[in-house]
């Protein structure tokens, strides 16, 4: 079977053999450090569905826990789940770098990776690779899979997957694709990022403006910074890069966080939707399409942040109709 699937395009911007102890500005702008003091994701695993991870690399290699490569890199060995490419490298950065006095911190920190090789060095992959890549982080018993993927066909065996992995109480977080036009009349669509019981993750720039790139439609959850994104990269350094590829692994940490949040809060175990209620409760309207923002910016201080505008709000009402 041909390459169908490959990493959501994204441009490499910059690349430097060095960051001295930095918390990047998506990780900042969504607020995660702001829930540190009550989590930092500890308990949560993540199954990163990509092009593997530099498993060496000093802000990640205390994250992984295990992994397995399912393409035809290093001749199929499904023991080596190495990254040749940078993509999948990056990614688990965002996810949970380590804060440990160097390099870049992720949104969550201290959450475990999986990493799931399904894309070869070439940044592509055939169906049954990821498929089998849904199905190991199954059996592996994931809280979170992150997929910074697509292909531009939707796929029985692929959404069965998928749908598999959501009724064993899985959040599947997917990019929402790279070919946006800027117009958010019309609709571009990327698989498995559209379909309905996955969580699709738009980019904006850091001055919340939607990126020209991001695909629009009608399954766009949230969106979340995918331009000019700090992380790790392969031989231990690190990158700025820019894609919805880059969007997702904001969403899948911040889920890492609201997980822990959610189950200290209700004291018990959430279900996959009443997870997602939870994030979507933490998201700001940018005042954008739905197309193209859903239901806004992750913002994970939202609840505390909208409350306070509400404050506001009831007491201006009330002191006019005192005057």
């Amino acid at each position: 079977m041909k390459n169908c699937f490959q990493v959501i395009p994204y441009q490499v911007i910059q690349q430097v053999d060095q960051v001295e102890n930095e918390i990047p500005k998506g990780v900042e702008l969504i607020q995660a450090s702001k829930v540190w003091d009550d989590t930092k994701g500890k308990s949560i695993t993540v199954a990163v569905l990509d092009t593997g991870c530099d498993v060496d690399h000093p802000d990640l290699s205390d994250r992984i826990i295990g992994g397995k490569n399912f393409t035809d890199d290093d001749s199929s060995d499904p023991e080596i789940f190495i990254d040749h490419a940078g993509h999948g490298t990056h990614v688990a950065g965002t996810i949970a770098a380590s804060q440990n006095d160097s390099g870049v911190t992720g949104v969550a920190p201290e959450a475990s990776l999986l990493i799931v090789k399904v894309l070869n060095k070439d940044g592509s992959g055939q169906y049954d690779w990821i498929i089998n890549g849904i199905n190991f982080a199954i059996e592996q018993k994931v809280d979170i899979i992150s997929m910074s993927l697509g292909g531009p066909n939707d796929h029985a065996e692929l959404y069965k997957a998928i749908k598999s992995a959501v009724e064993n109480n899985i959040l599947v977080v997917c990019a929402a694709g790279n070919g946006g036009d800027g117009d958010d009349s019309t609709d571009e669509f990327a698989y498995p990022g559209s379909y309905n019981e996955v969580i699709s993750v738009g980019a904006i720039d850091f001055k919340r403006r939607s990126s020209e790139f991001t695909n629009s439609n009608n399954e766009v959850d949230l969106v979340t910074p995918g331009e000019k994104i700090l992380s790790t990269y392969p031989d231990g350094k690190y990158a700025t890069l820019s894609g919805t590829s880059m969007s997702a692994p904001h969403a899948s940490g911040a889920l890492a966080l609201i997980k822990v949040l959610a189950h200290n809060y209700f004291e018990r175990e959430l279900s996959e939707p009443e997870l997602y209620a939870q994030l979507i409760k933490r998201t700001v309207p940018l005042g954008l399409s739905p197309m193209l923002e859903g239901n806004g910016l992750l913002y994970l201080t939202a609840p505390t942040y909208l409350s306070k505008i509400f404050d506001q709000e009831l007491k201006s009402s009330v002191m006019k109709k005192l005057e």
